[in-house]
């Protein structure tokens, strides 16, 4: 009986699927991933920097000065990258290259920030370089996002806003500090993959300001890497920030 069997088996991978096919359909691909920006569908890219281009959801017209952000454990299919740093400023990470994925259907997926568990001070070299720490006095670890510019406030001068994620902290009792992990998975989609592609991923920098937290930068413009409340306000206003764009082979 198993001989019968073997053979049948034997027959219908001859019959069915010609030697070039099948290992077309084995042979892994890439994924490049796109991160792009815009103010509620305005792009925004380092020649939009330093001018007072944007207003605000409350109101206030801003400028950009930087604009940087970790994501982590961006995985699609059977392959996973640690983290990736983008800086629209620089015009850098702005691209990712996700080689060998398996062709199929392929869900995709990251984090905004770092875990807990991967949020460990000092041990991403490229991250301290980039003065991209966050002091142990507020719990240590790295940011999330550093984005700065200049706001009109309410006598319409210039002023600064400092608008930092990081792990949230109290810090209350110095000695006792309270952290909560404020980074969160931001789930892409389902993708079928049978050739390299390119995904774009858009970031809405507007939403920052928005959803569910109307941003009132006259209230909450710097110090904010010590406000517990407000760093809670910034995750859960980034939960909506993401979504995905244009689709290419």
């Amino acid at each position: 009986m198993k001989k019968k069997i073997s053979f049948c088996v034997g027959l219908f991978l001859l019959l069915g699927c010609e030697k070039k096919d099948c290992c077309a359909n084995l042979e892994p691909i890439s994924v490049t991933l796109q991160f792009t920006h815009n103010w509620d569908g305005i792009p925004i890219n380092s020649s939009d920097f330093t001018t007072f281009k944007f207003t605000t959801e409350h109101g206030e017209q801003i400028s950009i000065e930087q604009l940087r952000y970790l994501v982590s454990r961006i995985k699609i299919g059977n392959f996973e990258k640690n983290y990736q740093l983008i800086n629209v400023g620089e015009n850098t990470g702005l691209e990712l290259v996700l080689p060998q994925i398996s062709q199929g259907n392929q869900f995709l997926k990251f984090t905004f920030g770092f875990t807990d568990a991967d949020n460990i001070d000092g041990i991403y070299p490229d991250l301290n370089s980039r003065s991209f720490n966050v002091p142990m006095m507020m719990g240590g670890g790295y940011h999330f996002m550093q984005f700065d510019g200049k706001y009109k406030d309410s006598n319409n001068q210039n002023a600064n806003f400092n608008y930092h994620a990081i792990r949230a902290v109290n810090a209350s009792n110095p000695m006792n500090l309270i952290l909560e992990d404020t980074s969160f998975e931001v789930e892409i989609g389902t993708f079928e993959l049978s050739k390299n592609t390119a995904i774009e991923i858009k970031m809405n920098v507007a939403e920052w300001f928005k959803n569910p937290n109307l941003w009132d930068l006259n209230v909450l413009n710097t110090v904010l890497m010590p406000n517990f409340d407000a760093q809670k306000m910034m995750s859960e206003n980034g939960r909506n920030v993401f979504d995905v764009g244009t689709i290419s082979n």
